[in-house]
């Protein structure tokens, strides 16, 4: 039953008035909504396919009265501060469809929001900052391609995307070289979202391994890591092995072509890896494996193919983008480009590392092509 309130003096309340306190009235909107004194105590739910706000404003409740707002629509509600009102909350004042909350007042013109369903998105600043929507929801987009500081300036979740930087591929004098491992993609297959403190982070973007030198037989640098200070960390791809070695490599991460890298350096070597493709003869390099496949084994006469970078676009909310992808092997026909990679070449310097993450192509006779810096993505919803 509804309840009569609030109250007034002189009125007589049955027990089943009393009862009925906790039955809170709904008031349905389907529209943004400013709103009014009557709502003290009660329920105000947005009912809206499309996006619609919810206004407090000022001077119209007195201090410790209460709202709850909650939103069942499709459309994401926001909880806006009116002219001369302040609204602070320790999550976000978006509300997705089925969110919501608890408005209290603490002054005419102050109010704190108490969001429900636990911790809610941080707020941060540092790199490159863009707005992103993704599944309907709306998110900023920090990007760091270099080195920087994240600074947390609300408390929160936020979800983090790391790419190791590529590994180098393998020179060498006379030989066909293998190409470069990709680096580790860390929290696409898998959403990763850490809670972060309010505080200052130090972002490190893991840079592309160098390639091997066109003298004797010279295996590609392992490309670096990639962390969030102390809280995530993707590992660089390990270097081209030699091209006269027939064995598999485990890196520490993508993998490289051939032999290189096989023994992974601490701390990463415990990390899975898509190996790098076998070496079929002296005149041809194996391709580096990739984020998202192994490496292809060359033959007598054709490098092997890069192993797959894996696509991070959606999460990103970009074009196809491939990240961490494995280098082709050189030979007197180069390996073929995984997605995302580049292709082995028949002389000359390799091929370099182009996207995030990815390794270097090998080449016949030169200096192996160079690994690609990785990345670092942090979003967080608004």
């Amino acid at each position: 039953m509804a309840v009569p309130y609030p109250f007034t003096s002189g009125a007589t309340l049955t027990a089943a008035n009393l009862n009925a306190i906790t039955e809170l009235v709904i008031n349905d909107k389907t529209d943004s909504y400013t709103l009014v004194a009557g709502d003290a105590g009660e329920r105000v739910i947005m009912n809206k396919a499309s996006a619609t706000t919810v206004t407090v404003p000022d001077a119209v409740f007195s201090a410790s009265q209460i709202v709850q707002i909650l939103n069942k629509g499709a459309g994401t509600c926001t909880v806006t501060a009116g002219a001369g009102t302040t609204v602070s909350t320790t999550g976000s004042l978006a509300l997705a469809q089925y969110g919501g909350g608890t408005l209290l007042c603490l002054s005419a013109s102050t109010f704190i929001f108490f969001p429900y369903g636990g911790v809610s998105y941080g707020v941060a600043t540092g790199g490159s900052s863009s707005s992103i929507t993704v599944g309907g929801e709306n998110y900023t987009l920090l990007t760091f391609t270099t080195d920087g500081t994240l600074t947390v300036t609300k408390a929160g979740l936020f979800d983090v995307l790391l790419v190791g930087g590529g590994g180098g591929a393998q020179g060498a004098v006379t030989r066909g070289t293998s190409g470069g491992g990709g680096g580790q993609v860390l929290g696409h297959t898998t959403l990763t979202t850490v809670y972060l403190a309010a505080t200052t982070y130090t972002a490190d973007v893991g840079a592309g391994g160098v390639g091997g030198a066109a003298s004797g037989i010279s295996v590609g640098s392992y490309g670096s890591a990639t962390e969030l200070e102390s809280v995530a960390l993707a590992s660089g791809g390990s270097g081209g092995g030699s091209g006269s070695q027939e064995g598999v490599n485990v890196g520490p991460t993508g993998g490289a072509g051939a032999n290189g890298g096989a023994t992974a350096p601490t701390p990463f070597s415990t990390i899975n890896a898509f190996k790098g493709g076998n070496c079929g003869a002296d005149a041809t390099g194996g391709g580096g494996g990739g984020a998202a496949a192994v490496g292809g084994a060359s033959t007598a006469s054709v490098g092997g193919t890069g192993g797959n970078g894996l696509d991070v676009s959606a999460w990103i909310t970009g074009a196809t983008y491939y990240a961490g992808a494995g280098g082709g092997g050189g030979g007197a026909t180069g390996g073929t480009a995984g997605n995302g990679g580049v292709a082995g070449k028949t002389s000359g310097t390799g091929n370099a590392g182009v996207n995030y993450g990815a390794g270097g192509g090998g080449t016949v006779a030169g200096i192996g092509g160079a690994g690609q810096a990785g990345v670092l993505y942090v979003r967080f919803k608004v």
